[in-house]
């Protein structure tokens, strides 16, 4: 409690930002209307699909799952098309969140700016495999998380197509995974955007960028169609980066109806995606770990969305879609082999590190040990030769196809002679995926690339080390891999809306949802992996909010939610059979399904025609999320890259958010604050054994121990504004403190530092239809990491691949250092 008390000292001091979507367009045609007129959000999964309410005489009022924003008895934060075409250069959705959203910061796991894992009050939306997600994402009312490891791929988003986002928090409507809210993505299409626009972009790693949209309507007709292309070699070595993004929208609007059909589709590739030793990064900040480290990614989509006014009264609305992914990563590591015992048959042979595993009740020392033995591609004995820097090198596949729908109704009648809004659907969604992984032993070269050419001329012939796939003779974590499987996610929903009275609103609603994950193995290695699960749960959500006066309103309100665990937690959920994460799945104990109940309480409102007529929107709000069962990734002895999943009791994530807005017709002005307190809230052990102050490769967590990676205060500002009519400038800042490594739980180590990111934009009009513009991104080069976590340290006398002492077990991603774009933009 004594951060929640500094952070309201700090509230007395500091200005915050509420981000609306309309107050831009408000500002820019020299109107005051009132917040509470104009500003609709969504309240369901579809509320955003295919646009934002509706336009009447120039203003925005709900229809289907949107609500007036002095109605909602949650937080909602949007950020608009307006905002993230200030940020083109980067191509990159969540740059632009983390630099605006109070609460949102970016951890960079892997060592690019494209796939960083988004976490809002400490939740997270990431694209790791095994990362506990805890925000559900939708695109156009779809839910994008993926089927296998409910990752969210950021990469895959096309930026110049997004309307607005809109993170909504406290409600469960949205479905699984939002524990700690949700982000609800509204793409453009061509009733919302009209016009030709291309852009070509460069800077610095050599990047070179190129997008196009356009957008028509004809009749009761709308076109759109965006596209994306970017490729540089990265700020680290062996990382570029290549994307390529589509998206098209065919809209048909009558009076009482309107549909879409949508089509999107990416492809990206990104090399050297880890984290560095810092041993390294102290001799190159460019530096990285082994190699090769690639991702590449596909994804598909079709969707069709529609509304129709059944009566004055009722409406419905719907989304279907289908979706087809695929992923292939080629990971080299260290081997974690040695001799076979003495006390084994098989002396002289390879063997894998057993350090940490238990033998089985029953079970003689010599099978305990032979089940060690590393098998070559026809099942051979491959011999042991002293000095060898034995790796592997590790595939994974993961394919998924994806359909389902939701469908919903929503009434306006009248109750009691006052407005009500009520809200009730269902949802579908299924999917079908495969995973296959697999290991070939290699060496690992003075360059750090791990090889598999059995004659590699820097170590000579290698009997024995083949180029097939490797296994052990019990899956322990590098045997291949391959399971089948499927989901199904069903939900109802009904959600309430009643003005009691003209300053009153009451909103009270529920969502069923219903899990079945089935998984199958293919290999015979890990029979314990197939099973069929269920999980189910009912979500009540209730909550008010009280208009003052037109400028300010209260609102709070209580909500449950729930995730079910996902594929791979659920078949790597047993620590004496580990999984290489994310290259291999074995036995699955049962997880149970983590439950969120969450409190919120504020203030916010809208105060017009201020300075030049422009508007001035705050917000002041306290959040409190209690989870049971929450589950966490933690690491074996011998390799963190070795772990499984766990339900832990409890973890709590509370704190204040303040936030206020400036929004003219030449000036755009923000500022917010953020107090997330995200801490363990029970007394237990956990396997770190690779933090230097565990004992015995156990770490003891207390009631108030800080989760790790969330910074515990956020402070975020920033200008845009237009000197003259055709010169625009822009300078933002976000500052961030000091947070705990991932495997120290117990926040005994020493803390990442705190950090500050400024940036810099700036857009000169030269003719009415061309435009050239500027971003610096880090404008004080800010060198400090972002993300840390530990790995095994070297013992004295013992070098890694026989070249390299491991002397400090931190591994780190530093933030991407200066950066300078420029690009121009053609518009007719």
């Amino acid at each position: 409690m004594s951060a929640l008390r500094r952070g309201l000292l700090l509230t007395t001091i500091l200005v915050p930002c509420a981000l609306t979507s309309l107050a831009d367009r408000a500002a820019a045609q020299g109107t005051t209307i009132a917040l509470d007129a104009i500003d609709v959000v969504p309240v369901t999964p579809v509320g955003g699909a295919g646009g934002i309410g509706r336009s009447e005489g120039g203003v925005r009022v709900p229809t289907g799952g949107t609500q007036t924003l002095s109605r909602v008895p949650f937080t909602v934060e949007t950020v608009t098309a307006r905002q993230f075409e200030q940020d083109r250069a980067t191509l990159d959705p969540t740059f632009t969140l983390q630099r605006t959203v109070p609460g949102v910061n970016l951890s960079d796991g892997q060592g690019n700016s494209f796939r960083q894992t988004l976490t809002y009050r400490g939740f997270d939306a990431s694209p790791l495999q095994g990362a506990p997600q805890g925000l559900a994402v939708y695109q156009n009312g779809t839910r994008i998380n993926e089927a296998f490891g409910d990752v969210v791929n950021w990469d895959l988003i096309p930026q110049v197509a997004i309307n607005r986002i809109d993170i909504v928090t406290g409600n469960p409507i949205f479905g699984l995974n939002a524990l700690g809210g949700a982000v609800n993505i509204e793409m453009k299409n061509g009733f919302t955007w009209q016009g030709k626009e291309v852009s070509v972009m460069g800077g610095s790693d050599g990047r070179i960028l190129g997008t196009l949209q356009y957008g028509e309507v004809i009749g009761p007709w709308s076109f759109y169609f965006a596209g994306e292309g970017l490729r540089d070699r990265g700020w680290r070595f062996e990382s570029p980066s290549e994307i390529g993004r589509v998206y098209a929208d065919i809209g048909h609007r009558t009076l009482d109806s309107e549909f879409h059909l949508i089509a999107s589709g990416a492809k990206t590739f990104f090399g050297a995606a880890a984290a560095s030793p810092v041993d390294f990064t102290r001799l190159n900040e460019r530096a990285i770990f082994t190699s090769p480290q690639t991702i590449d990614t596909e994804v598909g989509q079709i969707q069709v969305t529609g509304k129709v006014n059944l009566s004055p009264t009722w409406d419905m609305s719907g989304v279907a879609y289908v979706r087809r992914f695929s992923q292939f990563v080629v990971d080299g590591n260290d081997g974690n082999f040695e001799n076979c015992s003495t006390q084994s048959s098989f002396r002289g042979s390879l063997c894998f590190e057993d350090d940490g595993f238990e033998r089985a009740p029953g079970q003689s020392a010599q099978a305990f040990r032979n089940q060690f033995l590393i098998l070559g591609p026809q099942n051979q004995r491959i011999p042991f030769r002293a000095g060898i820097p034995y790796g592997t090198l590790d595939t994974v596949r993961t394919e998924a196809t994806s359909y389902g729908g939701t469908l919903q109704a929503t009434n306006r009648d009248r109750i009691f002679d006052r407005p009500n809004t009520f809200i009730v659907g269902g949802s579908i969604d299924a999917a079908y995926y495969s995973f296959k992984s697999g290991s070939t032993l290699g060496v690992i070269n003075p360059d750090l690339t791990v090889t598999t050419d059995p004659n590699n001329p820097v170590y000579g012939n290698i009997p024995g080390l083949g180029v097939g796939p490797i296994r052990t003779a019990a899956a322990l974590g590098i045997a291949p891999s391959q399971v089948f499987g499927s989901n199904l996610y069903m939900g109802l929903y009904a959600l309430d809306t009643l003005d009691v009275t003209d300053q009153l609103s009451l909103t009270a609603g529920a969502r069923l949802n219903f899990a079945r994950i089935t998984t199958q193995d293919q290999t015979g290695f890990s029979p314990d992996v197939t099973g069929t699960h269920y999980f189910a749960r009912i979500n009540p959500a209730a909550g008010l909010t009280y208009r003052f006066f037109p400028w300010l309103t209260l609102y709070g309100g209580y909500s449950e939610s729930n995730r079910a665990p996902t594929p791979l937690e659920l078949a790597c959920a047993n620590p004496d059979r580990p999984c290489l994460l994310p290259n291999s799945l074995v036995a699955d104990p049962p997880l149970k399904q983590v439950e969120a109940r969450t409190y919120e309480a504020g203030f916010r409102g809208t105060v017009a025609d201020v300075y030049e007529g422009g508007l001035v929107n705050y917000k002041l709000g306290f959040f409190r999320t209690d989870l049971s069962n929450d589950i966490l990734q933690v690491a074996v002895p011998g390799n963190a890259a070795r772990g499984y999943f766990v339900n832990v009791p409890a973890t709590q994530r509370q704190g204040i958010e303040v936030a206020a807005e400036y929004v003219g017709e030449r000036l755009r002005l923000y500022a917010n604050y953020a107090l997330i307190d995200a801490t363990f809230q029970f007394r237990g052990d956990l396997s770190s054994p690779n933090n230097p102050l565990a004992d015995d490769g156990l770490i003891t967590i207390r009631p108030g121990n800080k989760l790790p990676l969330i910074p515990e205060h956020q402070i975020k500002a920033g200008f845009d504004y237009a000197i003259t009519p055709q010169w625009r400038v822009g300078f933002n800042v976000a500052a961030f403190s000091s947070s705990y490594f991932r495997g120290d739980e117990s926040n005994l180590n020493r803390k990442l530092p705190a950090y500050a990111l400024a940036n810099l934009n700036t857009s000169f009009l030269i003719t009415k239809n061309v435009e050239v513009f500027g971003l610096v991104t880090n404008l004080f080069n800010t060198r400090v990491p972002n993300f840390g976590t530990f790995l095994e340290r070297t013992e004295p006398g013992e070098l890694f691949a026989n070249r390299y002492a491991l002397n400090d077990p931190r591994t780190t991603t530093l933030i991407q250092p200066l950066s300078v774009y420029g690009g121009v933009r053609v518009t007719w």
